[in-house]
């Protein structure tokens, strides 16, 4: 170790560690510590401290001259224990810097990882240090070339989700160099990214790169967080998904990912998880925040200040409440946007950052935060808007600027599909873009995040194929994940041979697919499910980091891409159905018809009584394609082809009449789920034709797309 190391007074921001070229400045903020020693590493794991000589408004800062990027460091806070009144510090414990930028290395579970006497009363301090069995932050370099990288910014209109996981979607990638699989820069590989770009994907939103540990009670059981919702530091990209190296190179190399993604047009979305730490509950690990400031960093119980306020089911929560909390979230979100360059962020658990006090409020001092921030206002803003808590269920209820997943649309879909009575109405409002949500606070069609599966849950494949969850690998008896799958598993449970039950199951995926794509708002597909990723049936596969998680390139489906492909073609072609204002069910801009309108098999305009009709399971819709509003960059209405979509969720075949009058069209046959094969783009003299006033057989629970012929 370095014994000349001299430490100047340095600056109380930026908070974390700061290199300018010359030294490195530290900045911690605590309002209950006494000192606060700053920890260095050398590659031996040996330790020199020093003591941060300087404290402005409770941020205790130094400046040490001479150290360089790849330092390793952490913090030691003096200052009270008293769990009865949430005062947790414990210099036996060393910190991970809640705004460091790069982190090394995972927990290795030992007594001494834990605050207080383990086997004792959990109110006693602990005396063992914890140095060697903790990660360690590491200073980074702030420079990048990132040359002439741009944000695509694509309209929200235009985008189309691919939820991923780093490691998940590449480790078993054919083509990428076994040494970089599983990382960042496979997600930057042109193997996968011409993927994304012939599947049509516009944005990739990622599982949660923050930097995570895997739970103690996963690890004794031989398992690890695989998800990744269990984040220790909101600056730091998680070292494990990094193939370059572990001490401040996962910083770059993120960097090169995202300029590789951005320069094929493809925007990155970071699923952010600021509810709550991987601490957990008055129980778990001091590990950071914890033996920093407790009482600041987490809303702890009014009657007993010994235990956490818990809206997320993992233990604690975020003090949202505390400006430097909100400082750190703030800061987080900024320098993902300006120092990595992401392109938005969706929110896990977002209602817990609303609650103030204990009711989720939609004028919170977090989505105050947001509407102003000149910075994070500007970027795509998706809502996970529900959390385990009292009310938490809010889908609907964000501000304006935010998107949200739509849940009702996710349920909606699956009960339609499931042959589940009056589910019709319903559906009519989610295919044309759940206004009822929407529409009344000033929001659009595409403010509705649309999806069916996603990672917490079944994937498509498994979705039609097993009417229960199979999650026993997990260790917990089968009671985690959801009971329902809302699906239809064509009367067999698993996988099968029989060919009826296989093209019954292809035809369902192809139906769900369909009506993702051709539905009003923002679709959102799981990685995988357009090539028949299954999870063995598992809807929880939150801890399985193997092959069960992983996606088999070699046994992809390949009619499947192809179709998912189409469809997704077909909506990038066609703007009729990615309108960027509502329905309004009337002629507009001269239109001879309505821009909407609904049809009974029988080709007749649908009343109420038919909308109120519980068992009712198929529907026509005319989707008109003159005028539609607002799409032209310069704000002009512009013109499409009109469509008919004809919906039949019901077990038997049925003949669908022609809607007559002024709706009455010739009409091209583009797209049968029943048949398999995908959309026509450029339909022909060769293509089946409906003509005016005919009728089109519809196989039972298929989806039939008919285009206006010119």
């Amino acid at each position: 170790m370095n014994d000349r190391l001299e430490v100047w007074p340095g600056q109380p921001a930026p908070r974390g560690a700061s290199y300018d070229g010359v030294g490195v400045n530290f900045a911690l903020f605590s309002e209950v510590a006494e000192r606060v020693e700053l920890c260095l590493f050398d590659d031996r794991g040996r330790e020199q401290t020093i003591a941060l000589p300087d404290v402005s408004a409770f941020v205790h800062h130094g400046y040490i001259p001479g150290l360089r990027p790849g330092q390793r460091y952490g913090f030691r806070v003096f200052g009270p224990w008293d769990p009865a009144r949430g005062l947790r510090c414990n210099p036996t414990k060393v910190l991970i810097d809640p705004y460091a930028k790069a982190v090394e290395g995972g927990v290795e579970w030992n007594d001494a990882v834990y605050g207080y006497r383990l086997g004792g009363s959990p109110d006693a301090r602990s005396r063992a240090n914890s140095a060697r069995y903790v990660p360690k932050s590491v200073v980074t370099s702030p420079w990048f070339d990132w040359g002439n990288d741009r944000l695509p910014r694509t309209p929200w209109h235009q985008t189309v989700i691919y939820e991923a996981h780093v490691k998940g979607l590449t480790i078993r990638h054919p083509d990428v160099p076994p040494s970089l699989r599983g990382s960042y820069s496979a997600l930057g590989r042109p193997e996968v990214i011409d993927h994304l770009k012939a599947l049509g994907i516009t944005a990739l939103e990622l599982m949660p790169v923050h930097q995570f540990i895997h739970d103690e009670f996963l690890v004794r059981k031989g398992l690890r967080n695989y998800w990744g919702y269990n984040s220790v530091a909101y600056l730091a990209p998680h070292d494990q998904y990094a193939a370059q190296g572990k001490r401040g190179e996962q910083v770059q190399e993120f960097k090169q990912m995202v300029k590789s993604l951005h320069q094929a047009g493809i925007e990155v979305i970071l699923d952010v998880v600021y509810n709550h730490t991987a601490e957990g509950n008055h129980l778990g690990p001091t590990l950071s925040m914890r033996g920093i400031d407790n009482a600041a960093y987490y809303r702890l119980s009014a009657e007993d200040q010994r235990y956490y306020v818990d809206y997320t089911g993992t233990g604690n929560s975020l003090n949202m409440r505390h400006p430097h909390v909100l400082q750190l979230i703030m800061d987080s979100l900024r320098y993902w946007v300006l120092e990595m360059h992401v392109d938005g962020f969706r929110f896990d658990l977002a209602s817990t950052l609303a609650r103030e006090l204990h009711d989720v409020d939609r004028l919170s001092s977090f989505f105050d935060l947001i509407q102003q921030d000149p910075i994070v206002s500007q970027v795509k803003l998706i809502a996970e808007p529900w959390d385990v808590g009292e009310g938490g269920y809010q889908v609907g209820n964000f501000p304006p600027l935010w998107s949200e997943w739509n849940g009702k649309y996710r349920d909606c879909v699956r009960d339609l599909w499931r042959g589940q009575p009056a589910t019709l109405a319903e559906f009519a409002s989610r295919f044309s873009g759940s206004s009822d949500l929407y529409e009344s606070n000033g929001r659009r069609p595409f403010h509705s995040v649309n999806f069916v599966t996603a990672h917490d849950g079944f994937t498509l494949n498994d979705l039609v194929s097993y009417d229960r969850k199979h999650n026993e690998a997990n260790g917990e008896d089968g009671r985690d994940g959801s009971d329902d799958n809302r699906s239809w598993n064509c009367g067999v449970e698993g996988p099968t041979d029989d060919p009826t039950v296989m093209a019954l199951r292809c035809r369902q995926r192809r139906n769900f697919l369909a009506t993702l794509l051709l539905s009003q708002g923002v679709p959102m597909i799981l990685h995988g499910d357009e090539l028949g990723r299954s999870q063995a049936g598992n809807n929880n596969a939150y801890c399985q980091d193997g092959e069960m998680s992983w996606l088999d390139w070699a046994s992809a489906d390949h009619d499947l891409l192809a179709f998912t492909r189409g469809l997704v073609a077909l909506r990038e072609r066609h703007p009729v159905f990615r309108r960027r204002r509502w329905f309004q069910g009337r002629p507009l801009h001269g239109a001879g018809v309505d821009d909407i309108g609904w049809f009974t098999p029988g080709g007749e305009e649908m009343s109420e009584e038919d909308w109120s009709n519980g068992y009712a399971r198929s529907v026509a819709v005319f989707l008109t394609g003159s005028a539609i509003p607002d799409l032209d960059p310069r704000g002009r209405s512009v013109m499409d082809q009109c469509f008919l979509v004809l919906v039949n969720a019901h077990h038997e075949p049925i003949d669908f009449v022609m809607p007559g009058g002024r709706w009455a069209r010739p009409w091209w046959v583009v797209l049968d789920t029943a048949g398999g094969s995908p959309p026509q783009l450029a339909p022909d003299d060769r293509t089946v034709q409906v003509e005016e006033g005919g009728s089109r057989h519809i196989e039972g629970r298929s989806i039939v797309l008919l285009q206006e012929r010119e």
